[in-house]
């Protein structure tokens, strides 16, 4: 492989596409454990890294117990996801149908919630669709949330 080649392969890996990055809001304990992190719903938020004024919130069910103190667990495919205008939405020139905003890894290897982003164009909505994500195979566990492309504010004022 030569230098060009092992420049283009560390790009793809870690500069691929822009992503939001998340503020976690906080977290709820759902089950108590004697040994170990508790079990527990967090809530992150986060904007579309693209279409300015769009804010989602994202809740996850994460795995407590000592795999979960450790970072080792596998959170189940359980999460709420909404998304709302908080401010002018402004579309870039060429929105792409499909685009992923958000991806957080859900265990230690191969598996990770993603947000994806596709454009209604003919409704002039953006829909923003939550999945589980696994190397081999999905889950059929999802969540949606649309925010239509309106004005923002009073515009006679």
């Amino acid at each position: 492989m030569n230098l060009k080649s092992a420049a283009v392969f560390v790009i793809c890996l870690f500069g691929g596409p822009l992503l939001a990055n998340a503020e976690e809001i906080g977290c709820v304990t759902t089950a108590w454990k004697l040994i170990g992190a508790n079990h527990k719903v967090c809530v992150e938020a986060f904007h579309d890294p693209k279409v300015q004024g769009v804010t989602c919130h994202v809740s996850q069910a994460k795995t407590g117990g000592i795999s979960g103190a450790f970072g080792v667990a596998q959170d189940p495919s359980q999460f709420s996801l909404a998304c709302r205008q908080t401010g002018p939405i402004v579309l870039p020139p060429r929105l792409p149908k499909e685009e992923t905003v958000f991806s957080e890894d859900t265990s230690l290897l191969f598996k990770e919630t993603r947000v994806v982003r596709l454009w209604d164009e003919k409704n002039n909505t953006l829909v923003y669709l939550a999945i589980s994500r696994k190397v081999i195979e999905g889950s059929p566990f999802n969540s949606l949330s649309t925010v239509p492309v309106m004005p923002w504010g009073n515009r006679g004022e």
